[in-house]
């Protein structure tokens, strides 16, 4: 990060709103990232940065913009006004201009930011940017330090690059659709763009790593991420239990391959987790409700026992129920979860109002002037000298602009009227 840059990024950060915290005192504080991205796998990626301290700035095609600004849910004015809380999940903390890359004066323009910029993010398919003129290797010729992260279906190489990709496709071509869902029954996708999360913060990753080898050394290079690369990496043990044992994973549902007990049962007001797999928690377990004889059982008493299939159908799994099937999700956490791994499978709603996440700030309330309050989730980053800011707002559709062009490619409002004119913003 060079002195232009930080000085340049202080200047943008005023004009953030309800930013100031995450822009002054945050650990990226004068990192310039421009965001060219959209939906998820991008978005994510940038506002992790953002919400560390980076001055991010949004680009948006002024007729095409991110189409997640009418996802719901939304907030809406008394004018009738409507703002996409989905969108501002995923965007806060940013600055946002317009700017249509396929014209040669957007071109131009995406070129000045880039020379004043630490960071680039995109998530197009791949090739798209070279098409234009702004892949990576064009670009590091106007600034040899920039860290250009890609995020795509597939990454930048090999013979799927081009294929077009959403989250469903990282899942199906990564292993883990495969893998999850009920024993005997067709295989069901995780319960969340998984694809787009692991691509995101793998993006984060790799784009700090780039960035503190840039400030070291001066050099800039290519984050390359791949959303069927990254499910991939999530699949545990399903590679080498392949490629040792020939085994190829399946769907489990709530079991696990290899110890038992470990998952989900029912108690009187809905289910619970449940994992007193070792000898050390079933006998806590066992104290904790009350059969201490059963510690000593010889057809229980170790965890290889305790794994068989029948011993587990015919002696184990009869006595979790019995434990649990006359008490609450509140009471089981309550009698045992400081001591065995014991947690009340909840819904959002009993999420949203858990006294854990409410102590570790991961419900933020945020106000949005014209539209009310949006409640969303905070940062999972908890740094002791340089915390995270969640609290900030996303913009409008090309909110800062004018701002933007004049402070980092100085231009004057006569410029920056040709250039709307023209289509260019």
């Amino acid at each position: 990060m060079s002195d232009h840059t930080a000085t340049l990024a202080a200047q943008l950060s005023a004009l953030l709103v309800g930013s100031a915290e995450s822009q002054s005192g945050g650990a990226l504080h004068g990192v310039v990232v421009l965001d060219i991205t959209r939906v998820v796998a991008g978005p994510l990626c940038s506002m992790i940065l953002a919400d560390l301290g980076a001055t991010v700035i949004k680009i948006e095609h002024p007729s095409d913009p991110d189409y997640t600004r009418e996802f719901p849910p939304k907030l809406v004015a008394d004018d009738g006004q409507a703002f996409s809380a989905f969108f501002a999940q995923f965007n806060r903390n940013k600055l946002a201009i317009t700017l249509d890359m396929r014209t040669e004066d957007g071109k131009e323009l995406l070129r000045d930011l880039v020379a004043s910029a630490d960071v680039l993010v995109e998530n197009f398919r791949a090739g798209t940017m070279d098409r234009l003129g702004l892949g990576y290797d064009a670009l590091r010729e106007i600034n040899p330090r920039l860290v250009y992260t890609a995020v795509s279906g597939y990454g930048q190489t090999g013979p799927y690059r081009k294929r077009p990709a959403y989250d469903n496709s990282a899942q199906a071509t990564g292993g883990l659709w495969s893998m999850n869902g009920v024993p005997g029954q067709p295989p069901i996708r995780v319960g969340t763009i998984i694809g787009d999360l692991a691509a995101t913060f793998y993006g984060a990753i790799g784009t700090l790593a780039a960035l503190r080898h840039a400030e070291r050394t001066g050099e800039g290079q290519l984050v390359d991420i791949s959303q069927q690369d990254s499910v991939l990496s999530l699949t545990e043990n399903a590679v080498v239990s392949y490629t040792v044992d020939g085994r190829i994973a399946e769907p489990l549902g709530n079991e696990h391959p290899f110890v038992r007990p470990y998952g989900l049962y029912p108690c009187k007001d809905g289910h619970v987790f449940f994992g007193g797999y070792t000898d050390k928690f079933w006998r806590l377990s066992c104290e904790i409700f009350g059969e201490p004889d059963l510690i000593d059982d010889p057809a229980i008493d170790t965890m290889a026992k305790r794994f068989e299939e029948d011993t587990y159908r015919s002696r184990v799994e009869p006595v979790i129920r019995r434990w649990f099937e006359h008490r609450t999700k509140a009471e089981l956490e309550w009698l045992a979860g400081d001591m065995v791994p014991l947690s009340a499978v909840k819904d959002i709603a009993e999420v949203v109002e858990d006294p854990q996440i409410a102590a570790r700030d991961m419900i933020v309330d945020v106000d949005y002037p014209e539209f009310g309050r949006l409640t969303m989730v905070g940062s999972p980053l908890k740094l002791s000298g340089t915390p995270a800011a969640p609290r900030g707002l996303a913009p409008g559709l090309g909110a800062h602009t004018d701002d933007v062009l004049r402070l980092v490619c100085g231009l004057d409002d006569d410029r920056i009227g040709e250039l709307r004119a023209g289509g260019a913003i």
